[in-house]
């Protein structure tokens, strides 16, 4: 909890909730207590121990309204990720308790427990306009930040995953994103209802997502100030063609006979 800079842009709209939360734990309140003592989400947090051997963590959420919680950063944020976006919260695990109950726990999730469970980790909400929402799922850096950094003064951002948050506590260049459109027409203040709306199993398996490697959005972090920053491609990579593959009546010499 001492590392967490409450500063950083990322973290902003967070830190009237998270910081004295932080300080409690950090004054040696177990997690979850001071986290049930704030009273801001829809669940309960318990002690990890809680959840019986050979239940889902998704499951046991679902049917208890309680959410295992172990002593750290990543289920810290996730806790206040719960305090922030509440109906979105209980949305996804409304859909991952759904696949359970449909498909079992397997080795493998399936289409819609895997982007559920990458959203919940990993997504950063975006209100772009067209030219940068293109620039950015073309992989177009350079105008995506530099070309069009000035759009960035109106683009509205909502940190979302927890896993990433836990990363950025001790940033690196190549932390990255999985960003999940906003229309321009949802207010600020109905984030959690549009999204909670937006989740469907349909769109998630379609996995709707786009990388942004997260400190190169402008004012975010310093050295993003030299247009050189976004020249590194072993972070912002170029976009992947995928190779296309010919019929095999395609191929001249074994083409069908009329």
């Amino acid at each position: 909890m001492a590392d967490i800079d409450w500063s950083v842009p990322w973290l902003n709209g967070w830190r009237g909730v998270g910081e004295p939360i932080a300080r409690q734990i950090k004054a040696g309140c177990p997690q979850p207590q001071a986290l049930n003592e704030a009273g801001l989400a829809p669940v309960r947090f318990v002690p990890q121990g809680d959840l019986p051997e050979g239940q889902a963590y998704e499951d046991f959420i679902f049917d208890r309204g309680q959410v295992p919680t172990r002593e750290g950063l990543h289920d810290f944020f996730n806790a206040l990720c719960w305090m922030h976006f509440p109906q979105t919260k209980k949305r996804l695990n409304q859909l991952q308790a759904t696949e359970i109950a449909r498909a079992g726990v397997g080795q493998v999730r399936g289409p819609v427990r895997d982007a559920a469970t990458v959203f919940d980790e990993n997504a950063l909400l975006i209100q772009p306009s067209d030219d940068l929402w293109a620039a950015l799922t073309e992989h177009r850096w350079q105008d995506a930040f530099v070309g069009l950094r000035e759009a960035w003064t109106t683009t509205r951002l909502w940190t979302f995953g927890h896993a990433a948050l836990e990363k950025t506590v001790q940033p690196y260049k190549s932390i990255t994103v999985h960003m999940w459109r906003v229309p321009p027409s949802v207010r600020p203040g109905d984030i959690d209802a549009w999204l909670a709306q937006d989740l469907s199993a349909d769109k998630l398996s379609c996995k709707p997502f786009s990388p942004l490697p997260l400190l190169g959005v402008p004012g975010w972090w310093p050295a993003n100030q030299d247009p050189a920053f976004y020249d590194d491609s072993s972070v912002f990579r170029p976009c992947r063609v995928k190779p296309q593959t010919e019929k095999p009546y395609a191929v001249e010499e074994i083409v069908p006979p009329v």
